[in-house]
């Protein structure tokens, strides 16, 4: 089942081959988190949607609001009886018409959900190694640090990481620095430093990212710096990890020769479940 328009229906959405998301990609996305009931930081999740529609150009309806779209995002939930526990795709994408011009700025979405086991956060998987992606690139511009319908070095990247027996891949900009992971942002731990690369670099303003440098920020013995990291870095970390809505936090325990430990990414860990129990 998902929710198309406003309307429940059978998960086989018919789509015609003129559809724009299909055609070139013109859409923006959300991947949530439902917990009890309740979309975690749905607020971000709503403003960043709202910008990255503007950003490309499409008309927003008066209907979505906050209210309008938390409302339509728990309908599906509730009817499919996940909504203790929940991963939801909220897809937005430009109707039909024209070719790279659009001749129509309005705009359909549609709600998909799928039950996850774990209403806490936990590490995903005990052992996570990742190497380079040096295929394709992601260029520092504005565009790249959207959710778009166009993520195919995402996938490449992915596809790379299963063909070499890897967990992961870590992509690169124009410059070849690393600026995150193939399924989400990158942060780095140096003594008492914890590092991220800044949305200037080209990286997805991630809204787990923002949690995690919020937090992170709490604790005084710990110095927050947002500031490009290239790969010779990566081999003087102490702890990598990488962080996004679902998953939470993610230790990379292995790059290239080096292994890593955890011990500050599950301190972390500790004060993001914490946060959603308050």
């Amino acid at each position: 089942m998902i929710n198309f328009n406003g309307t429940l229906q059978d998960s086989d959405l018919q789509l015609t081959v003129a559809n724009r998301s299909f055609r070139y990609g013109d859409g923006v996305f959300e991947t949530l988190k439902v917990v009890n009931g309740k979309i975690l930081f749905f607020e971000d999740h709503y403003f960043r949607l709202m910008a990255s529609m503007r950003i490309i150009r499409m008309q927003i309806p008066m209907s979505f609001t906050l209210e309008f779209l938390e409302k339509e995002i728990l309908k599906l939930v509730t009817s499919l009886s996940i909504q203790n526990s929940a991963r939801v795709r909220f897809s937005v994408f430009r109707n039909e018409g024209g070719f790279y011009l659009p001749t129509d700025n309005t705009v359909s979405y549609v709600i998909e959900a799928s039950s996850i086991q774990s209403e806490l956060y936990q590490f995903a998987k005990s052992t996570f190694e990742v190497d380079l992606y040096k295929d394709f690139i992601i260029p520092k511009q504005l565009l790249s640090t959207l959710k778009t319908a166009n993520k195919l070095t995402n996938i490449t990247a992915s596809i790379f990481a299963k063909e070499n027996y890897l967990d992961g891949a870590l992509l690169i900009n124009e410059d070849k620095n690393v600026i995150e992971a193939a399924n989400g942002n990158l942060f780095m731990i140096i003594g008492n430093k914890l590092i991220t690369p800044p949305i200037s670099e080209g990286c997805l303003n991630g809204i787990m990212r923002k949690q995690i440098i919020t937090l992170a920020k709490q604790m005084t013995t710990l110095e927050v710096l947002e500031t490009p990291i290239s790969p010779f870095d990566l081999q003087k970390a102490d702890e990598l990890f990488v962080t996004n809505v679902v998953v939470g936090i993610q230790p990379i325990t292995k790059y290239r020769k080096k292994e890593f430990g955890f011990v500050f990414a599950e301190k972390l860990l500790g004060r993001l479940n914490a946060l959603l129990k308050a």
